[in-house]
């Protein structure tokens, strides 16, 4: 008995602390989402459509990321405090079977002591010192079962909301590719011979290559408007919601070093650009897919590569925060198509991120090291 207390004593206030953060976690998520999704209701009347859309888009990859966060830590916390309980249900019989006996109806038998009288005294008041305890214990198991009913309600409605989330980012992305056709009012720095450019993608074999031939492709370029990055070094945005994955000349497994950094996002990801810009160049580019060339400033480039959608011409000029495209999604149809897109092992181990984003900072045609440029430390 005093082997079953002493396991009430600790496991409970374990899972009570568990069971709380999930919860908790869980609801935000949840606000995240709803207030996502007044977004959405907004940016459908909203004048300028396009950030309306873009603003919305990057709410709803923040509260599906927390949601799924959040569902998973409760699919865990439901998991570890089922497996304490299973393991311990012969203590948990025991413990019913005394309380049963307790609380049942005493016959004359039951105050019988072979001692005679000193002992049944001594048995009753040991038992009186038990009983509290044991009703303690019996209370603590009931909240713990509790807690599992809880945690596996919360797990239902998680992913019942994150898919209606998913069902509501998804229109909005299908709004904000409208919204991107009819666009017609950004102001234009240059013209892009189309093709100056296409002999210039077949005559290159690198990056550096292409980067420092982009002057060779322009027609009737107008006097740039005045951009700065001054102050701003170190402190820009990145484009992109997600984690570091690799790097400026850390080596992938092929071995391969680039100046750039790789950053693992889900599946659809808006990009958007980093600071106000030129667009020097947008589509495919050698083995990097497609890719968006930034101008912010005189001799600098911020290259993008590896979108499945791009949004904009060369030439334009776009404000910071402005959509430059989508990640693609080929791995998370996949996932849906084996029923592993929601699944909670999948999250928070970055098999969840299934795309790649690379970015590239270069200064009068030297790579830059992005993570002294952008601020990577909160990564989300």
């Amino acid at each position: 008995m005093i082997r079953l207390l002493a396991f009430a004593l600790l496991v409970w206030p374990i899972c009570a602390a568990a069971e709380t953060a999930a919860t908790t976690q869980a609801r935000a998520a949840a606000a995240e989402l709803e207030t996502a999704a007044e977004m959405l209701d907004k940016a459908e009347g909203a004048r300028d459509r396009v950030m309306a859309l873009t603003e919305t888009i990057q709410a709803f990859e923040k509260g599906l990321g927390a949601m799924r966060d959040g569902l998973r830590q409760a699919a865990i916390n439901e998991a570890q405090l089922s497996k304490k309980l299973q393991s311990r249900d012969g203590e948990v019989a025991q413990l019913f079977g005394v309380l049963q006996s307790i609380g049942g109806n005493p016959s004359p038998t039951a105050f019988l002591h072979p001692d005679g009288p000193v002992g049944t005294a001594r048995a009753g008041m040991l038992l009186a010192e038990l009983t509290p305890a044991l009703n303690r214990q019996a209370n603590a198991l009931r909240r713990d079962l509790e807690d599992v009913q809880t945690l596996r309600l919360l797990q239902v409605d998680a992913a019942e909301r994150l898919q209606a989330g998913l069902t509501q980012v998804q229109a909005a992305r299908t709004a904000l590719n409208q919204a991107m056709a009819n666009r017609t009012e950004l102001p234009t720095r240059f013209t892009a011979d189309p093709v100056r450019t296409a002999i210039l993608i077949a005559s290159t074999e690198t990056l550096d290559g292409f980067a420092s031939g982009l002057a060779e492709i322009i027609t009737d370029e107008v006097e740039p408007a005045p951009v700065t990055l001054q102050g701003r070094i170190g402190e820009l945005p990145l484009p992109v919601q997600g984690l570091v994955l690799r790097r400026a000349g850390q080596a992938d497994a092929a071995g391969v070093k680039r100046p750039g950094i790789i950053m693992a996002t889900r599946a659809r990801a808006i990009v958007t650009s980093p600071a106000a810009a030129t667009i020097r160049y947008t589509g495919p580019l050698l083995d990097f897919g497609n890719v968006v060339i930034l101008e912010p400033e005189a001799r600098t480039l911020f290259v993008l590569a590896g979108l499945d959608v791009v949004y904009g011409e060369a030439g334009q000029v776009i404000a910071g925060g402005t959509p430059i495209g989508l990640m693609g999604e080929k791995d998370a149809r996949q996932a849906a198509e084996s029923g592993t897109s929601l699944s909670p092992d999948r999250e928070g181990t970055g098999t969840d991120r299934t795309e790649t984003l690379y970015i590239e900072v270069r200064r009068d045609n030297i790579p830059q090291d992005p993570e002294a440029w952008f601020r990577t430390e909160k990564d989300e």
